[in-house]
């Protein structure tokens, strides 16, 4: 996945906490987005908030290897204008 649509998805407003797809097929929930660093090399993801709201360990994934990004919720994210039909 490209890198400026992860960026996208984790700079979004409001923002909605996300779950990150891998190509071993693993996944990765984001519930804040400072719990997620992007450089060219690597995305790093902050798992396990302890008490005190930071991540125990962290999870580090070379971006080519993020295969998609979903809400959590499982609801699609709204378009901002809607499309007009045909012929009206």
């Amino acid at each position: 996945m490209r890198l400026n649509e992860i960026r996208a998805r984790l700079h979004r407003q409001p923002f909605v906490p996300v779950r990150v797809f891998v190509s071993d097929g693993s996944h990765y929930d984001v519930r804040h987005p400072d719990f997620m660093l992007l450089s060219h090399m690597e995305v790093v993801i902050g798992l396990d908030p302890g008490a005190d709201r930071f991540p125990e360990r962290n999870a580090y994934i070379d971006p080519v290897h993020i295969t998609r990004i979903e809400p959590i919720n499982g609801e699609r994210p709204r378009r901002s204008a809607k499309r007009r039909k045909r012929g009206t």
